[in-house]
Order: C-alpha cells, then structure tokens, then sequence
C-alpha cells in the first residue's frame, strides 16, 4: 500500500509539472504571438506614414506649379512674388504658398568686386577686410587668375585649407564659405542678399536696404526686372502643406522665368526648375 500511495504521489507531481511546463509554453507562445502582431502593425503604420508622405510631397510639388501659374497669370488671379502668403484647400489638405523674387539679391557670380566688397562692408566686415575677400571671391570664380595657380594655392595651404580656387563659377552661396577670408559669422551676415541663380544686376526697387546701400557705395548698375522686362527673372516658390492629421511636407523651388513665359502656355524652354527640394 506504502508503495502504490508513493507511486499515486510521484504521479501527480510529475502531471502538475507537465501543466506547468505547458502553461510556461502557452505564455512564450501568446508573448511572440503578440511581438509579431505588434511588430506588424508598426511596419504597416510606417509604410502608410510613407505612403502619405509620398502623396503629399507629390500634391506640395503640384502647388508649386500653380504658383507658377498664378505669377505668370495676367488676369485679377495674378499673385506677386512679394512674399505674401496664398492658402489654398482641397482634399483634405492645406497648402501655404509663397513667392518671393530673387530680383534683389546679389549674385556672387557677376557682381563687381566693388559690389561684393561694398555688401561685405556692410555687413560687418572692415573696408580692408571686404577688399581682400571680394578679390578672393573674384579669383575664385574666374580663370583669369589660373596663371597664378601655384602662388595661390600656396596662401591656401599656409592658411590651412589643403585646395585652391577652382576657377569656376560659385555653385551655392555655401561654398563662399571656402573663400580664403571669409569668416562663418560674416557669411551669416551676408548670406540673405546672396543668389548664385539670380541672372541679373540687383533691382533695386526690390533689393533690402543692405544691398541698396551696398548698390549706392559701389556705383554699382541695377536692373528693373519684372515677367515683361524682356529679362530672365528667378522666383523662390515655397510650399507648406498640412494634412489635418499631423502629417506635414514643405517644399521648396528656384523656379527660372524667361522672358515671354505665359500662364496657360507650353512652359517648356520658358520655366525651368533651377533647384527643388524641401
């Protein structure tokens, strides 16, 4: 009997182990269960994040086009490119639009030395100080100086910058950065007035007091620029747009009008995306 209720007991505790070992099992089971669910539904919210994102950079790229449209249009739907805000609604979605002309900028590529050393001034920069740099700045663009390659390389080196002038035009106002003499602080100072994708002198009836005071200590030539000038005129076109729901996408284009452009006309060869991007 002793034996039999022994053997009954190591029966039972060996079954409640089984349970237990088959509970254990079934919380592993419904935990991995729950990471893969889990993990699911995070990777389909990602992809619908990205698929709205998609859609609403594609719909921001569209509003850009009807800014264009709008600052080529010559009816009362006319915008101008002053800065002004132009919401717009539809789908859902908000969009703020704003067109700016970079008529009165400065563009490091044509302008004089006298010009940029003038800007420089004032912003900050000593009268000798803005002289070398804007030398600098116009032997970094030309190839005029290139006789003189290995002299200038050698002021690059002893200052530390391990390059020399390229002889090539300025692709970004950053790029003035690498301009022996320029300072971080004054290339902040001076960056507003800059565009390497205006295409004429500064139009000073739209230029900032900075660049009209620059214009009047240099002497220097400026343009009136306008859709109907018979000149190319370079507009910044930026749109924020909003979904209601949290979702958000700006973008942003350097659009080039050449002179003729119409709205409603074919705008190949007379509006051209010079930059784009948010």
């Amino acid at each position: 009997m002793t034996g039999a209720r022994t053997r009954k007991g190591d029966g039972e505790r060996d079954g409640g182990f089984a349970l237990l070992i088959v509970l254990w099992t079934l919380v592993l089971l419904s935990f991995l269960v729950s990471v893969v669910v889990t993990s699911a539904d995070r990777q389909l919210r990602t992809v619908h994040a990205m698929r709205r994102a998609a859609q609403m950079r594609a719909a921001a790229d569209g509003e850009i086009w009807l800014g264009i449209f709008h600052v080529l249009d010559r009816s009362p739907g006319h915008w101008n490119a002053d800065g002004r805000e132009h919401v717009q609604a539809a789908g859902g979605l908000t969009s703020r639009i704003r067109l700016a002309s970079e008529a009165g900028l400065v563009n490091p590529n044509i302008a004089s030395r006298a010009l940029l050393a003038a800007l420089l001034q004032v912003c900050g920069a000593q009268k000798i100080q803005a002289d070398a740099i804007a030398a600098n700045m116009a032997e970094w663009r030309s190839t005029a100086g290139q006789g003189n390659a290995a002299r200038t390389k050698a002021l690059y080196l002893a200052a530390g910058r391990p390059y020399a002038p390229p002889g090539d035009m300025f692709r970004s106002v950053d790029e003035i950065g690498l301009v022996l003499g320029m300072t971080p602080a004054l290339l902040r100072a001076v960056r507003p007035y800059l565009s390497v994708t205006q295409q004429n002198d500064p139009d000073i009836a739209l230029a900032d007091p900075a660049v009209r005071r620059a214009l009047e200590m240099a002497g220097a030539p400026h343009a009136r620029t306008s859709p109907d000038s018979g000149r190319p005129v370079t507009i910044l076109v930026t749109v924020a747009m909003d979904d209601g729901q949290g979702g958000h996408v700006s973008r942003r284009a350097t659009v080039l009008l050449s002179p003729g452009a119409r709205a409603g006309e074919d705008p190949a060869g007379r509006v051209r995306i010079l930059a784009l991007g948010a």
